[in-house]
């Protein structure tokens, strides 16, 4: 997988700009859970008190406070003169603060200085317990106060000794409290106190809920935005990476000899560009959303647990995240070797339903529809057996997976609901608990929904890495020679052997002979007989196994494919042509070709009749694979396109099978005139197409028996006169016009059995 994910290379900048907006997406995300509680705790609870450090206080209250206040209590040097809170404030009068609306009786008060949120946090520190131990003496003397009339001045005496026990106690018990509990106390002392002066709390509750409110909003628009923006690049990133490898497998593919082409196969190699391609790019699209989106999230949210002060139920996430790993890896390992199998019975469907879509007219004729029904039935039923037990595991994953986010809730409120009972946690902060929790367990589900995904395009990225590693068996040397100008066409076979790869004996053993410009070599042979491999290696789409193949001079394994492939035009046994036009496909080596250029090709070809009988001639549309045309006029169009080339070489496989008599003998006539200066080489079946070649070669089972003229060959060979007579009688063959009439005997016999069927 991370040998196709090296692709992304070439979008290094896109997905930098990806991972940026995740984390800051995750910054925004993380964030909002503190909006949260803030907006409870803080807002509501606290009606927008977000601290112990009172932002306005009484002379009267801040006297006592002082006295609440140790000598040693210090902030910041810059604001506290001899250990003492008071110079953090600066004094005012009431009716100078509140101007218009001044209360009834002007008195003094404090005014909290412009002093940073940091600093306010330490000041809160100090003045929270004082605050709260001030709070509660007062209720205690209130009370005390109220018991003490009619009290004679002994009893007083007695009561005032235990108002300074009770003050002692008070700073002991107050001291003894949990930082959390003093602030809560301290703050709502403060907002009593604010009520006290005048202050509007509604106004200051509804300020402080509006702004984080915003904040809040603010955030959550940005972490939208980067949302859209990911999942835009990200999908721009996953085409661009499927479009690079179906690229890389297209060009490796185009570089195959037939020996790789037969060891993966046609509908392999078609799955590999296209439906293991899809499942790698549909992988990569929720890669950036998900795989590293997920972690980041998981474990930001994680860190932002453990640094919570109220981290008493941190150990309800380690259970989860066990649990969550445990039932992902356990179906991760039954489903993982399935996800291999499923990819392979792919390749098998396609291979059926291609073979059975080809020969389609051969299975109607032999009346094996039902047989060939129950072969894609066995293939197309494995696959779907197989599909089944994968999304059955699978979709066990999600409410297993649901059933440990619904405990882990149950879990958290559980423990949240002893701590705040307790005073230890306030209920904003198990509410932002709760929803770290869920980012963290939504991470670790969407990683786990995304494992559907990633095996299978692990095999996909697998299977395309076997494509794009597997080492060419015909390839270049780093070094290449030149053609000898000066043996232009010459094609020599110097004891050349070949065998296919893995086969047992050899096709070819000690082949040798030479093919010379202007003499047309014909090679012919019984079925098996390997003509049609010796002219494929020609091209180099094999290469010989031993012995030596040279052209111009120079052997082909010394010159790079494209320069001997651009001197060799080579029209195949079966006729291909391409989806576009005729005139398209004739001009298919050269598309800035001549339109004169093209048309004596085609008429060379014995093309012109036909093409010119359609209704948009050279532009009529050719079907994918030439379907829309006869046998005959495919092999034609092949012919003309390999004539168009103009190289030196020609290699015909058999290419004239098709053709009746009369346009055989018109199209070698005009290819005669056109390939005086070049060298031709014919492989056939039909003894008349080669009678008048310079050369036969004749082979049996691989070798070379006979080398010769018709003439020579029906004198000396005995295997080439035993094809002869079975195609010819020995009146035909005894001259080379009579040919001429065994065609003519041919017309005639076929027309009295038609006349005699009537």
């Amino acid at each position: 997988m991370l040998k196709v994910l090296r692709n992304l290379k070439e979008s290094f900048w896109s997905v930098l700009i990806i991972v940026a907006l995740l984390v800051l997406q995750a910054w925004c995300d993380l964030t909002l859970p503190d909006f949260t509680s803030r907006i409870v705790d803080k807002g509501i609870q606290a009606s927008g008190i977000e601290n112990a450090t009172p932002k306005i206080i009484s002379k009267d209250s801040m006297d006592v406070l002082l006295s609440f206040t140790d000598q040693d209590d210090k902030i910041l040097d810059n604001y506290m003169i001899n250990g003492s809170v008071l110079d953090a404030y600066q004094e005012n009068l009431i009716d100078e603060y509140y101007g218009n609306n001044a209360k009834p009786e002007a008195n003094t008060v404090y005014i909290l200085r412009d002093i940073s949120k940091e600093e306010q946090e330490e000041l809160s520190k100090i003045m929270a317990e004082p605050i709260v131990q001030m709070a509660y003496l007062a209720q205690a003397q209130e009370q005390m106060q109220a018991q003490a009339q009619g009290q004679s001045q002994e009893q007083m005496q007695a009561q005032s000794q235990v108002q300074t026990q009770m003050q002692e106690q008070v700073k002991t018990q107050v001291s003894e409290m949990q930082d959390s509990i003093k602030e809560q106390a301290a703050v709502t002392i403060i907002k009593e106190m604010y009520k006290q002066i005048g202050v509007n709390t509604d106004a200051l509750q509804n300020r402080y809920i509006l702004i984080a409110g915003l904040q809040m909003l603010g955030v959550a628009i940005i972490s939208a935005t980067c949302a859209i923006l990911i999942m835009l690049f990200s999908s721009r990133v996953a085409a661009k990476l499927g479009k690079t490898l179906r690229e890389k497998v297209f060009s490796k593919v185009l570089k195959f000899s037939r020996k790789e082409l037969v060891e993966f196969s046609t509908a392999s190699l078609i799955t590999r560009s296209t439906n293991d391609i899809q499942q790698i790019q549909m992988m990569i699209t929720m890669l950036f959303r998900t795989v590293i989106y997920a972690p980041i999230m998981g474990t930001f949210g994680f860190i932002k647990v453990l640094n919570n002060s109220h981290n008493t139920m941190t150990w309800i996430v380690g259970v989860a995240i066990l649990a969550i790993v445990f039932i992902v890896g356990t179906l991760f390992i039954i489903a993982m070797p399935k996800f291999k199998k499923l990819q392979d019975l792919i390749d098998r469907l396609n291979l059926v339903s291609r073979e059975i879509l080809t020969g389609l007219p051969v299975i109607r004729a032999f009346n094996k529809e039902t047989s060939e029904e129950e072969r894609f039935d066995v293939a197309n039923t494995n696959l779907m057996k197989t599909n089944v037990f994968v999304n059955r595991a699978m979709s066990m994953m999600m409410p297993l997976l649901m059933f440990v986010m619904n405990s882990t809730m149950i879990l958290i409120i559980w423990a949240g609901g002893h701590g705040v009972d307790s005073g230890v946690l306030q209920v904003g902060d198990m509410m932002a608990f709760i929803q770290y929790m869920m980012h963290i367990l939504i991470s670790f589900l969407v990683i786990s929904s995304i494992s559907i995904m990633l095996p299978r395009a692990s095999i996909s990225a697998k299977r395309i890495n076997e494509v794009l590693e597997t080492e060419i068996s015909v390839k270049d040397k780093k070094k290449t020679k030149k053609f000898d100008k000066n043996k232009k066409g010459l094609v020599e076979f110097k004891n050349v052997s070949f065998r296919y790869p893995d086969a047992d004996t050899e096709i070819l053993s000690d082949i040798d002979f030479t093919a010379r410009p202007g003499e047309t070599t014909a090679i012919i042979g019984s079925t098996g007989s390997g003509k049609s491999t010796i002219v494929n290696l020609i091209p180099r789409f094999y290469d010989v196994t031993g012995g030596e193949l040279r052209i111009d001079g120079v052997n082909v394994k010394e010159v790079s494919q494209k320069d001997l492939r651009n001197v060799i035009g080579f029209v195949p046994q079966k006729g291909v042509l391409f989806s576009g036009t005729i005139e398209s496909n004739i001009k298919y080596s050269n598309e800035s070709m001549s339109n004169a250029k093209m048309k004596e090709a085609a008429e060379i070809a014995q093309a012109t009749e036909f093409i010119e009988s359609k209704d948009r001639k050279y532009n009529e549309e050719i079907s994918q694979g030439g379907t829309n045309v006869s046998g005959g006029q495919r092999q034609r169009l092949s012919i003309a396109r390999a004539i168009a080339k103009d190289p030196e070489i020609f290699v015909f496989d058999d290419s004239f099978s098709a053709l009746d008599f009369k346009t055989d003998t018109a199209l070698r006539e005009a290819l005669r005139a056109k390939t005086r200066d070049k060298t031709v080489i014919i492989v056939a079946q039909r003894i008349s197409t080669i009678l008048n070649a310079e050369q036969i070669i004749v082979l049996d089972e691989g070798k070379v028996v006979g080398i010769g003229t018709h003439e020579e060959l029906m004198k000396n060979n005995e295997v080439y006169k035993q094809i002869a007579l079975s195609q010819l009688t020995e009146e035909e063959l005894s001259t080379k016009g009579g040919v001429a009439n065994a065609r003519t005997n041919a017309k005639k016999t076929t027309k009295s059995r038609q006349g005699k069927r009537r």
